[in-house]
């Protein structure tokens, strides 16, 4: 499924996560510590979230308490998908170019390349071990 959503979208879906259900109030006084942003803003997003089928809402005093319906997972698995695409587009599938920009498009902690390596040798061993079974 295609989760397609904007930053502050994205930051609303952060906010519900950790909360596990809130107010537009609840979500609006979340999003201004970061950002200066309208409720109204926050209640129109939250509407568009509705639709697109990611948050669901109950009414509690005659208010709407909204919650998420799909998972934090979900929605990154959807993200890297489009971003896999992107990435066809502009690296024609070329991997290691990729990597290689994202390295140095921004300061790269030595544990995370540690991670990184750890990631590269588990998938190359995925590959090994599928080519065997074959």
């Amino acid at each position: 499924m295609d989760y397609s959503l904007t930053q502050l979208q994205l930051a609303i879906m952060d906010a519900l996560w950790e909360l596990g259900e809130a107010t537009v109030i609840e979500l609006h006084d979340r999003l201004r510590t970061e950002r200066r942003v309208a409720q109204s803003t926050v209640a129109t997003l939250l509407s568009r979230l509705r639709e697109k089928g990611v948050v669901e809402h109950r009414t509690a005093d005659r208010q709407y308490v909204y919650r998420a319906t799909v998972t934090r997972e979900q929605v990154r698995h959807s993200i890297v998908g489009e971003f896999a695409g992107l990435t066809e587009r502009l690296f024609a599938g070329d991997v290691a170019s990729l990597v290689s920009q994202l390295l140095r498009a921004r300061d790269v902690d030595p544990d995370d390349l540690a991670r990184a390596r750890e990631i590269i040798a588990q998938r190359e061993q995925e590959l090994r071990d599928g080519r065997k079974a074959t």
